[in-house]
């Protein structure tokens, strides 16, 4: 399974971002995104360091959530409905 994780982009230098989530930074390629400039401040889907997508600050807070609580659950050994 891959996942995307949602950062926010920190700083634009061409067509690579500094990106951070969770209080961990990385460098990102924008190339996938350059039909729809993201700026600093907009939150990006990065996949294998490349942002495939943009979202909005609401949904990469939903989708920690939903990391959050999967973590939790593996720490747990259980599954995170139960």
């Amino acid at each position: 399974m891959c996942l995307g994780i949602p950062m926010q982009i920190r700083a634009v230098d061409g067509l690579i971002a500094q990106c951070e989530a969770k209080g961990v930074t990385r460098q990102v390629n924008l190339l996938m995104l350059e039909h729809d400039a993201p700026a600093v401040g907009d939150h990006v889907v990065v996949h294998l360091g490349y942002a495939i997508d943009k979202l909005t600050a609401e949904q990469a807070a939903e989708a920690w959530a939903i990391y959050d609580e999967m973590l939790a659950a593996e720490e747990r050994g259980t599954s995170p409905a139960g």
